[in-house]
């Protein structure tokens, strides 16, 4: 087993459940546990889709899956039923019984334990709301100089939002745990935003390069709808690979392009909660905190994301 120690955190829509898929089928982990949190979808659902997935993978070792946030920090609940139907994997498996045992704790305790044991070696992969990141460095200031790396799928630099005009998804939920997190001072912190996540698309002609039968059956299922709503957006007939993304940048750097810039999160404003503010030209005069991604080899990746399904 490697000693690249990983934990996923995630609210498991579709996308999520594809990088769940992407780390455990990479071999390149020692996942720790997969924690989960409200977002996409509830706490609950997220937690059984994330049970659902590793039953369907029959992962060889135990991956201990821990509920986190149930709710923001100081929000109501948004969920994305529209865009992972009230299930959050598209009806892909929703007649699976799910036999796999959640494990006792909360997240965000888990996560600070796992920190604690293992200092500097574990990579936090958040593909949610941060409310479990933030409830963690609250209760333990020091995990943000104990952690090896935080990737977190979220936000946009540089174009539209996915939820309002100026936001995306994770960060419009949970804003004041976003702006928690890149103001705790976290010295590798990478955002992988909509900017590259949105040319990391999906189409049918990808999934037809899956070659185990039931994975392939599966993608094709729980992308179908999700695929539609991106064509309805877009005019394209694929799905963005927002969450996967993030894993793959965890399993190679090299597919994206990297800027350090101070960035922060707009949590008090009428038209723009949610906003991820970049400071392309340094004009609040702070020190950076945060490594953008400003550019992906979407080929690269995806072409990783293919072989590493068929591996």
């Amino acid at each position: 087993m490697t000693n690249r120690k990983l934990i996923l955190d995630v609210d498991t829509g579709v996308d999520d459940a594809l990088g769940i898929i992407l780390a455990v089928k990479s071999r390149q982990f020692d996942i720790l546990g997969i924690t989960t949190t409200n977002g996409n979808v509830s706490l609950e659902t997220a937690t059984t889709n994330t049970c659902k997935i590793l039953e369907l993978l029959q992962v060889d070792r135990e991956i201990p899956v821990i509920k986190g946030a149930d709710q923001p920090l100081k929000r109501e609940a948004f969920f994305e039923h529209r865009i992972h139907g009230n299930d959050g994997l598209g009806g892909a498996l929703l007649n699976m019984k799910v036999t796999k045992e959640v494990t006792e704790g909360f997240a965000p305790d888990f996560i600070i334990e796992q920190v604690q044991a293992y200092p500097n070696e574990v990579t936090l992969v958040m593909t949610g709301p941060l409310t479990n990141l933030a409830l963690a460095i609250e209760r333990y200031p020091k995990l943000v100089n104990e952690v090896k790396e935080v990737i977190f799928m979220g936000g946009v630099v540089k174009g539209v939002g996915n939820v309002t005009p100026t936001a995306e998804y994770n960060m419009y939920v949970d804003p004041e745990a976003a702006k928690a997190v890149m103001k705790a001072g976290i010295p590798r912190l990478t955002l992988v935003g909509l900017d590259v996540t949105r040319k990391a698309l999906l189409n049918a002609a990808h999934v037809d390069r899956i070659l185990d039968p039931k994975l392939r059956e599966y993608v094709q299922a729980s992308t179908a709808d999700y695929t539609k709503r991106y064509f309805e957006r877009n005019g394209v007939m694929a799905c963005a690979l927002h969450d996967p993304l993030a894993v793959g940048v965890a399993l190679n750097k090299q597919i994206v392009e990297t800027n350090a810039y101070y960035v922060d999160v707009e949590a008090n404003s009428e038209l723009c909660d949610g906003q991820t503010v970049c400071d392309f030209q340094n004009r609040l005069q702070k020190k950076a905190n945060v490594q953008v991604c400003v550019d992906v080899d979407s080929e690269a990746f995806l072409n990783l994301f293919i072989e590493t399904l068929n591996a």
